[in-house]
């Protein structure tokens, strides 16, 4: 069955070439030019990806994520005109998953989204279930709890958790991450770890800036406590 994406942009061309480019490679595609009809399709078709500009009218790519995102735990690709870090950050901290800077590669963009879907169906030779003192996860269900409360995480913040606690210890470069969420590193994108490390500390640590699982690795990445593995 095809994986169901919806475009959301402003500009009739790109949302055309997106569409008819993702068609041919074998997505279901839907199309929206605003945040407030990205909502309206979002809820009726439940799509498996989507792909948001930033900067539209009605309703603008922030809104529409902080607003979906109480609904839904689907991945959002951005897409942004702007060249500032900050806007970039920000975006990603709303709970997007990665964002591509216009002018972009379509073949690029294809490759990402081929990769964060991947990333949302199980693996079978993973294991299904992981525990690290409270914290339990679930990859069949893509479900964290700690203790009795269950955890919402984006699926980049849940598969860089999985990742952490499947090889506790370990110390991960940020372009090893991303290179095991994306399925290759794209150069200039390994600051992006740290937000979603940021926002992952922020859920499921006690107390963030003083981290119990998640350890910064000073000068190198970042690893999963070993002690805390039960």
């Amino acid at each position: 069955m095809s994986k169901k994406i919806l475009v959301v942009d402003d500009m009739k061309e790109l949302r055309t070439l997106l569409k008819q480019y993702l068609t041919q490679e074998g997505f279901d595609v839907v199309t929206a030019n605003n945040g407030q009809e990205a909502l309206f399709i979002a809820r009726q078709e439940k799509p498996d990806l989507i792909i948001l500009d930033l900067m539209m009218p009605q309703m603008g790519g922030y809104e529409f994520i902080k607003t979906y995102n109480r609904e839904a735990n689907t991945p959002i690709i951005i897409l942004t005109a702007k060249l500032e870090e900050s806007e970039k950050v920000l975006g990603l901290e709303l709970g997007a998953d990665d964002y591509m800077t216009k002018p972009f590669s379509i073949r690029e963009l294809t490759a990402r989204v081929r990769a964060v879907l991947r990333r949302m169906e199980k693996t079978s030779y993973e294991q299904e279930t992981l525990r690290a003192a409270d914290i339990f996860l679930d990859r069949n269900e893509r479900i964290v709890r700690i203790k009795d409360n269950t955890v919402e995480l984006t699926p980049t913040e849940f598969d860089l958790l999985a990742t952490f606690m499947a090889v506790p210890g370990r110390v991960f470069t940020r372009l090893e991450l991303l290179n095991h969420l994306q399925g290759t590193a794209y150069e200039g994108y390994e600051r992006t770890i740290d937000v979603h490390i940021r926002n992952l500390r922020s859920k499921i640590e006690p107390v963030s800036s003083e981290p119990k699982y998640i350890q910064t690795v000073y000068g190198v990445g970042y690893r999963f406590k070993q002690e805390s593995i039960v």
